[in-house]
């Protein structure tokens, strides 16, 4: 098993954490996607939204997306909003197994109260909610397009991870 393991997937549904703990598991380096862009940037994804705005943001998102998806044998969690790239989903999956993470839209509400943190539903004010409901309907199609679906909702981060490791051993 030398490929890449690619969580992609909504804002909120356990992308970085179960990517840390994959990655544990299994021995391999972990790269957060959304990280790496604010390493590089030296700027929080919120400053670069609010300094650049979005399209700057996705400009360095794709250029993320390049370089990590050139690794081997690595465990990457992606932003929620990457695979909206249709570029940037054909280089996740040439490199390796995409896994969705999934969860339904009142439970992101609740991983995602917390304002400031998430530009993309902050921009959404009281309507938050429906913010949610909104983005998940427009990036199911991309999502749909990853190898397996994994709903994070009613599982433990151990048996979600284990869930993972059956499905890429298939």
């Amino acid at each position: 098993m030398k490929e890449n393991i690619i969580l992609i997937g909504f804002m909120g549904v356990g992308k970085t954490s179960l990517g840390k703990l994959l990655a544990s598991k299994l021995g391999r380096a972990f790269i957060d996607l959304d990280e790496k862009i604010e390493r590089d940037a030296n700027m929080t994804i919120p400053e670069i939204f609010e300094k650049h705005g979005e399209k700057y943001f996705r400009k360095l998102e794709k250029e993320a997306v390049k370089e990590v998806s050139q690794r081997r044998n690595i465990v990457i969690a992606t932003g929620g909003g990457t695979v909206k790239d249709e570029e940037n989903l054909q280089l996740l999956k040439n490199s390796g197994v995409v896994i969705c993470l999934t969860t339904d839209a009142e439970e992101i509400f609740r991983r995602t109260e917390k304002r400031g943190e998430r530009p993309v539903l902050d921009s959404g004010g009281n309507e938050r909610l429906e913010t949610i409901k909104k983005l998940l309907a427009e990036r199911e199609k991309f999502y749909n397009q990853a190898d397996f679906q994994i709903d994070t909702t009613d599982w433990s981060p151990l048996q979600i991870v284990n869930e993972i490791c059956d499905k890429i051993r298939g």
